[in-house]
């Protein structure tokens, strides 16, 4: 028979996760208040596709996509982050974790998006002077084990400040996620419902209050037992069953330049390009366990990212991982565009090993 405490948290997490696939709001990006939520920090995940919900190794940058990633192994561990982004743009992420003496694990970060400092203007175009726009969230993580010791259930509450000139606004999201990992078998199966919530205070009064970015996530990885491979595959925006993209250059290409009609798409070349969007592969090669090379393929980002006569590596990224003394150093590359691509550095360490032992 479960205990009390973990038929509680099995209760919370089914309602956590029943509950969010019925909230409204989910639409693309660019359609909501704190897209920065959605930012790829770790050098790991971003050469990993951008997304990762299923790798069960006690990174904790990991926990930042899925909280109940979190275990008691992380105890005592940092992480930051740092990535140089497009157009001056930096972001970074830092979180700690600690295990009380309780059934359950948290850790806390802070993860900040600086878009860097502007020239203000008046209608004229007279200048007045200048001013700085960020994204500030707070992440609360909690973890622990539900059923059994092979289910883990997390939750992540955080609290969103934006300052954009003028303009502020405060909101709450919150992630739940569940997470199977099976040792003996190599294998993860992740389910995450990321940024529930709501935003409190608005920008500007009179404005309507602005949907957070929901999403549904999905993921599978499998390492095998004989070779130094894992593979990941991550169904990302599940929520919305369709996500083709027609630009208005897809649209003209699409017109019989004799007829003027739009041509009928293939509806099983449509179902492929549709269902492709919804999938992130990611794997790791793994030599050694201080040593390791990852690589990422996003369709969607390829798709709506590339240049139609020179695609070049838009939607793949890799990276690789290596240990120096008691330091654990990342570095991720993803290609959004054919002009260039984005940076990502990582650091983790176990603050304990620098205890001195007397």
């Amino acid at each position: 028979m479960f205990s009390q405490g973990k038929s509680i948290a099995y209760i919370i997490c089914i309602f956590l996760l029943g509950f969010s696939v019925l909230l409204k709001g989910q639409s693309s990006g660019g359609d909501n208040a704190y897209d920065f939520l959605n930012v790829t920090n770790s050098a790991r995940v971003a050469s990993l596709g951008g997304q990762q919900i299923s790798l069960c190794d006690d990174d904790l940058n990991l926990v930042f996509h899925n909280p109940s990633l979190l275990t008691p192994q992380m105890d005592n561990n940092m992480v930051l982050n740092y990535v140089n982004y497009f157009a001056g743009v930096n972001y970074g992420y830092a979180a700690y974790a600690w295990k009380p003496q309780k059934p359950y694990t948290l850790a806390a970060g802070i993860h900040y998006v600086y878009y860097g400092e502007f020239t203000e203007t008046n209608a004229s175009a007279d200048i007045t002077g200048t001013f700085r726009a960020a994204d500030y969230a707070l992440n609360l993580f909690y973890s622990r084990p539900v059923l059994d010791s092979l289910l883990n259930f997390g939750v992540n509450i955080k609290p969103v400040y934006s300052d954009l000139e003028s303009y502020m606004s405060f909101g709450m999201a919150f992630d739940a996620g569940l997470t199977y990992h099976n040792p003996d078998k190599l294998f993860t199966a992740a389910l995450v419902v990321k940024n529930t919530g709501l935003q409190i205070v608005k920008y500007y009064a009179d404005q309507e209050r602005e949907n957070l970015p929901f999403e549904l996530q999905m993921a599978i990885t499998q390492e095998l037992k004989h070779a130094p491979f894992r593979f990941s595959i991550l169904g990302q925006q599940l929520q919305r069953p369709n996500l083709s993209y027609m630009s208005d250059i897809d649209l003209e290409k699409s017109i019989d330049p004799l007829t003027g009609e739009v041509r009928e798409q293939d509806p099983l070349a449509g179902f492929a390009d549709n269902f492709m969007r919804h999938i992130i592969f990611g794997m790791e090669f793994i030599p050694t366990k201080n040593f390791n090379v990852r690589v990422g393929y996003n369709y969607k980002r390829r798709q709506e990212m590339k240049l139609s006569d020179a695609p070049g590596t838009v939607g793949f990224s890799w990276g690789f991982g290596l240990k120096v003394s008691k330091f654990h150093i990342s570095y991720g590359r993803a290609s959004y565009h054919a002009a260039r691509g984005s940076n990502h550095f990582s650091v983790a360490m176990n603050l304990s090993e620098f205890t001195t032992r007397l």
